[in-house]
């Protein structure tokens, strides 16, 4: 069956990462995306991560099943172009900065008038309003200001950039809710809306367990302050061949389990692994018990065990790891060569739809010309606009 979303029709104006995550999950889950690119300044995220031929890994990804066409923004008339394509693509999402689009004549005011039920969202660093509105940020600088970067970390070392950008995801995440929020909106009222999203917000949001304690009772995270970042034996502890076993036992029930199987049922006690003075004890000694097994012995030992105990996995042995095989996360999509490629998949399962994957991310303005023929525009017209640079 054809996926969820397959009635959507989206326009990309994102880059980079936060936004083409976002639109790679409504293409997944059905929707027509086009992602609209500058024809002489594309996506910087081309040129992000490990290369596979003439693209980069991760803008296959994020490309994925996405068609593209090559628009110069900057050029007189491509406001028409972009107004043509609102009466028949649905959704816009864009990543400029507040009024960037405005002042191209295409902003949300403009392009509803042309279209009142269109959906468009505007994913930002900081938002549409307030003082750092305009500000330039990345992913370190969103997790920062947001009071996440405080409690991440050793209280020695201090915070730590983190590989999976939180901001990032948090942003792209919330683009999504506002979306399909606003289309079930649209489908009761017929009214379209502006959806105004930043990673700033976003990440705060996720923030939501230390948050909640300062906001209700002034407790401020600390790093290695509270139970999830250190303050109880909740950590990762070296095994005798320097690899890392993962004990989250909160519970007296795993925590018990825990004691049993690693030989120290001196650890236990109804309550001890909550008290604060205890922790330093249980730490040192749930150490010296790891450090004394490889890895392999402690995931052979806990392997049919309920204590919250895993191994903690490099990406290899992820992708061999039969969960992740079982869940088929790993997917096979398409290279114009003809071969595939194999990239992560939609976390996404649903009883009545499949996810697509129709092929890797495409060469910018490859589907030009077809998009622009679907909404109406004649080969002449496609001719005139390619000669005055506006599309390619």
């Amino acid at each position: 069956m054809p996926g969820p979303l397959a009635s959507l029709r989206v326009l990309d104006f994102t880059t980079l990462f936060p936004g083409p995550f976002a639109t790679m999950y409504l293409a997944d889950l059905g929707a027509e995306v086009v992602k609209v690119e500058s024809p002489d300044r594309p996506d910087g995220g081309r040129a992000m991560g490990l290369s596979d031929g003439e693209t980069s890994a991760l803008h296959d990804l994020l490309g994925r099943s996405k068609k593209t066409i090559a628009l110069n923004l900057k050029q007189p008339g491509s406001g028409d172009v972009v107004k043509r394509l609102v009466q028949t693509y649905d959704i816009l999402v864009e990543q400029f900065r507040p009024g960037v689009m405005a002042r191209l004549g295409v902003g949300y005011q403009a392009l509803s008038e042309v279209n009142p039920q269109l959906i468009y969202c505007a994913l930002t660093g900081y938002g549409q309003t307030g003082p750092l509105r305009e500000r330039a940020g990345h992913d370190l600088n969103y997790t920062a200001l947001a009071g996440v970067a405080c409690h991440i970390g050793r209280r020695e070392s201090g915070p730590v950039p983190l590989m999976v950008p939180i901001a990032d995801i948090s942003g792209a995440a919330t683009a999504l809710l506002g979306i399909l929020a606003a289309e079930v909106h649209r489908r009761e009222t017929g009214e379209g809306q502006f959806v105004d999203v930043s990673m700033f917000d976003s990440v705060a949001a996720w923030n939501a367990m230390p948050l909640a304690l300062y906001l209700a009772g002034g407790t401020e995270p600390q790093r290695e302050g509270m139970r999830l970042n250190g303050a109880t034996y909740f950590d990762y502890y070296r095994t005798r061949d320097g690899e890392f076993l993962s004990v989250a036992g909160l519970e007296p029930k795993f925590w018990q389990e825990f004691c049993r199987a690693i030989e120290r049922p001196d650890l236990y006690a109804p309550g001890l692994q909550l008290e604060p003075e205890a922790q330093a004890h249980v730490r040192a000694e749930i150490e010296k018990t790891v450090a004394q097994r490889t890895l392999q012995e402690w995931t052979s030992l806990f392997e049919h065990l309920d204590a919250c105990v895993e191994p903690v996995l490099s990406v290899p042995r992820w992708a061999r790891h039969p969960q992740t095989q079982a869940r088929g996360l790993i997917v096979q999509t398409p290279k114009p060569d003809g071969t595939t490629q194999k990239q992560i998949g939609s976390p996404i399962q649903f009883s009545r739809c499949e996810s697509r994957y129709d092929h890797v991310g495409a060469a910018v303005g490859e589907h030009t010309r077809e998009v622009l023929i679907r909404v109406g525009y004649s080969d002449g017209e496609i001719q005139r606009l390619t000669c005055a640079g506006i599309v390619a």
